[in-house]
């Protein structure tokens, strides 16, 4: 029997913890009770939020409906591919940084350069998370989702899933369609590092490191990442606040004339991607702070709560940030986190 409770704290249900409390919530143990939960009462298909380790979205005010929270587990080997790969499938409720370390413990490789990544294995396709170069599209093999329209469990391939960057299949069309119960990865018995992204390369060699193991890489990673990063833990955030902006060659070609020095990492199709916190740091704003919410102090991309952070302070500094930066620039920012409830 799902147990539902009304008013349900949620400030600590979310990295960046702004107060906030969901009309109604309760937790998915094990996928079997999905149709037990869309039987609720309190269920609304078009309100209802899966929530998984709350480091991609900010409660701007309460929620209005119903919260599940993702708590299924399980991690589980079930098969081979003809190029080698295996294929393992781990449930949606799964911290995404405890797979990825209980891959390189089995030996399975191509996760680690996105160590440390908060959030949950559910929540991973959804943004598309990456990280030094790697994408978890470049893993995925298939997600097993519950059709919300159909009523029943569906597979869905990595080309369904319509991965692109920072967003898929799930943040578009298909949003609000389906609920993520596991995911299948593809990952490969043999070591390749992927070292040429950052200063990750840099990191390893100055230890001496020519040839690191995963273990290594993803240990170099996690230094790096808490380095440049807040934790959660300490200081309220929901990571990279803002997408790395993609621009036209000729808009790339006039800033690269104005600022040589400037990140930029070309695409396939000839545009630019820069690095927005790159932007926001030469803005000036690195420090900036609105009531409790402020630009970090080390890593311009992230947004923190400096404690006592209301929904408008992150408004109105996020507004600031992109303004600064499309007037020193004349480019826009877009940023990350979801915004919770839909129109806040």
């Amino acid at each position: 029997m799902i147990a539902v409770s009304a008013r349900h704290d949620l400030q600590p249900l979310h990295t960046f913890g702004l107060s906030a409390r969901a009309a109604a919530f309760c937790t998915l143990e094990n996928e079997s009770q999905l149709p037990e939960i869309i039987n609720l009462p309190e269920f609304d298909p078009a309100t209802v939020l899966w929530l998984g380790g709350g480091s991609n979205v900010l409660f701007m005010r309460d929620y209005p409906g119903l919260v599940v929270k993702m708590a299924n587990k399980g991690i589980r080997i079930i098969g081979e591919r003809q190029d080698g790969r295996v294929l393992v499938q781990a449930q949606a409720g799964e911290i995404w940084h405890d797979f990825v370390q209980e891959m390189i413990a089995r030996e399975l490789y191509g996760a680690e350069n996105l160590s440390l990544i908060p959030g949950t294995v559910g929540a991973a396709p959804v943004q598309n998370i990456g990280a030094y170069g790697v994408e978890v599209k470049d893993l995925v093999h298939s997600v097993r989702c519950y059709d919300l329209a159909q009523r029943c469990f569906v597979e869905l391939t990595q080309v369904d899933c319509r991965f692109a960057y920072r967003d898929s299949l799930f943040k578009g069309e298909g949003k609000g369609c389906y609920v993520i119960c596991a995911v299948t990865f593809a990952l490969s018995r043999r070591f390749t590092p992927k070292l040429g992204y950052g200063n990750l390369d840099a990191l390893l060699a100055a230890e001496g490191k020519t040839a690191p193991s995963a273990r290594e890489v993803a240990a170099a990673v996690c230094r790096i990442r808490r380095e440049k990063l807040p934790d959660p833990a300490q200081t309220g955030n929901a990571g990279s606040f803002y997408k790395n902006p993609l621009v036209d060659a000729a808009a790339g070609a006039a800033l690269l004339a104005r600022y040589p020095d400037m990140p930029h990492y070309p695409q396939p199709d000839g545009s630019l991607k820069l690095a927005a916190g790159w932007l926001i740091e030469q803005a000036g704003l690195k420090g900036r702070q609105i009531g409790g919410a402020a630009v970090h102090e080390r890593q311009a991309l992230v947004l923190v709560n400096r404690g006592g952070a209301t929904a408008e302070d992150v408004r109105r500094l996020s507004d600031e940030v992109r303004a600064t930066v499309k007037e020193r620039f004349g480019v826009e920012l877009e940023a990350e986190p979801v915004w919770l409830p839909a129109g806040a």
